[in-house]
């Protein structure tokens, strides 16, 4: 082999892997990109929750519920009991939670369900106070 020979396959192979690594960084910054983008529907879903629930402050002082949300994460908390929805990758955790049978500062979780919509996590949340006022 020559020198020639040899410095060509070098490059060959530098080239190779460059080629590799702008691949490799492209498709983490697409994943990034896409992870980001989620984050930004999940959270817009929360917001979208928070307000359809915060659109009738009279109904919930009449049940005893306070509102609140964190981030990713809609609250309707009483004193006896929570209900909360929390968005990830595109879908909804509806939990309740009962705090009176609860032997440690955090409520136990009794029923939960995964939901695709807004629409269904707060028919989620109702049936769940539902439960609890009966």
């Amino acid at each position: 082999m020559t020198l020639a020979t040899l410095e060509n396959l070098s490059m060959s192979f530098r080239r190779a892997f460059e080629a590799e690594h702008a691949k490799r960084d492209a498709a983490r910054h697409a994943r990034e990109e896409a992870e980001r983008q989620q984050q930004e529907e999940d959270l817009a879903r929360a917001e979208m929750l928070h307000d359809a629930l915060a659109a009738d402050a009279a109904f919930l002082k009449e049940k005893g519920l306070t509102l609140d949300r964190r981030r990713y994460t809609v609250i309707l908390n009483h004193e006896d009991y929570l209900i909360d929805a929390y968005f990830e990758a595109g879908t909804a955790t509806v939990r309740s939670a009962d705090k009176r049978s609860a032997s440690t500062s955090t409520a136990a979780p009794r029923k939960q369900q995964m939901v695709q919509t807004v629409d269904e996590a707060l028919e989620v949340m109702a049936q769940y106070l539902a439960d609890e006022t009966v």
